[in-house]
Parts: C-alpha cells; structure tokens; sequence
C-alpha cells in the first residue's frame, strides 16, 4: 500500500544544515492502522508531509498505492492526492464561513465525486452530527469541528487517512470519543491509517506503534 525507500530529507536553519532523515525506509500493508510517536521535532509532520507529497524528499522513493511519486508531475500529484488521501489535522482547519455540511463536500467538488450533498449528510450522520449541519465552525465545539473534519477526510473514499495529532486539542474525554468515531469509521471502511500522536493511550488503539528517533522509524 504504501512504501518509502531510502529517503532522504534535510532542512536549514540559517546556515545549519539539519538532516531529518538520511536513509528512512517504511512499509505499510493496505487497512493497517499504525501510530507515529516521537518527541517535538523528531520529524513526524515532516513525514506525513513527505507521505502526501506536499514535500519532497531530496533522494528516494515514495510509491502508494503501486504510484510512484517520481513519475507524476505537479499538477498529477495534487491530484492524485486530492483522489487518493485525506487529512485530518489537530487545529480542524475547517472553512470558517462555510458550516458543516459545506465543509464535508469541499473535497468532493475537488474529486467530481457524485451526490456529495447526501455522502456528506451521511458521514455527518455517522459522526453524530445530523443535527448541526447548518452550524458554522464557529458555532460547534471543538469534538463537534473535529468530527466534521473526520467526515471531511471520509467523503472521497480515501486510501489512507494522514491524521496529525487529532485528539491534540481537546480535552481526555471529548478526544476518546472523537477516537472512538475515527476507528469506527476507518474500520468500516477498511481504510489505511497513519497516526501521529504524543499520547500512548491513543496510539494503542492502532495495530503498530513506531517511534520516531534519530531519523528512522523502530516498531515499539
């Protein structure tokens, strides 16, 4: 399902050059459900950046899906990740004048996906929210925006889900059952997870947990 071979990725700060990752290597089986911890600063955004192919790796090889990221041109690869990956963020970043249905369709109008407008009502029944469809962001609580962008990231079939802390903002109990719709939902669906966290209690919910250390991932 997804692969990274030999990647490498580095970054300046001022005139220091900070090296990431040298030579990361990664295999993930299709509707696998793995955790990514490590400390601030390890890389672990850097990676689900490189996953999405929002950045580039300086050398190496990125493939999801048997699609090599190397073959696709710029314009080929927003769109294949627009088709093929969804997000979900711990900061929501949902459209604050758009509400919650009109949230969960933005991805569908990007991917011509068909009947968007009942897909999203849908997924917006599934997460518990059928009742706030008309609300803006700024009128839901924070368990309520996260669940939106749960749909969000559901309403175009994805084959993974990139989750970057999406319990970060919330408080014990409304971020175990924001957990509880995710997992649900991602098994329902059989779709593929990789999710960064710095708490363990949520990172047990998936079948692997690797920490991020030194630039290379260790299966814990």
């Amino acid at each position: 399902m997804l692969k990274l071979k030999s990647i490498k990725k580095s970054y300046f700060q001022g005139n220091q050059k900070i090296e990431i990752f040298e030579n990361l290597n990664f295999t993930l089986d299709k509707g696998k459900t793995v955790a990514i911890m490590g400390k601030s600063g390890s890389g672990k955004s850097t990676l689900l950046s490189l996953i999405s192919g929002i950045i580039k790796p300086e050398s190496g090889e990125i493939w999801l899906d048997g699609v090599s990221y190397s073959n696709l041109s710029e314009s080929q690869l927003n769109d294949f990740r627009a088709t093929n990956i969804g997000f979900i963020f711990q900061n929501f970043h949902l459209v604050s004048y758009l509400n919650a249905l009109e949230n969960v369709m933005l991805p569908a109008k990007v991917c011509k996906i068909s009947n968007p407008k009942e897909k999203a009502i849908e997924l917006l029944k599934n997460v518990g929210l059928s009742h706030r469809l008309d609300h803006l962001p700024s009128e839901l609580s924070g368990g309520e925006r996260q669940r939106v962008a749960i749909a969000r990231a559901l309403i175009h079939n994805p084959k993974i889900i990139l989750a970057d802390e999406p319990s970060g903002n919330l408080d014990e109990q409304t971020g175990n059952e924001v957990m509880d719709v995710l997992f649900k939902l991602i098994k329902e669906n059989r779709i593929t997870l990789i999710l960064v966290t710095h708490s363990k209690e949520v990172a047990k919910r998936c079948e692997k947990i690797y920490e991020l250390t030194m630039g290379s991932l260790r299966e814990c």
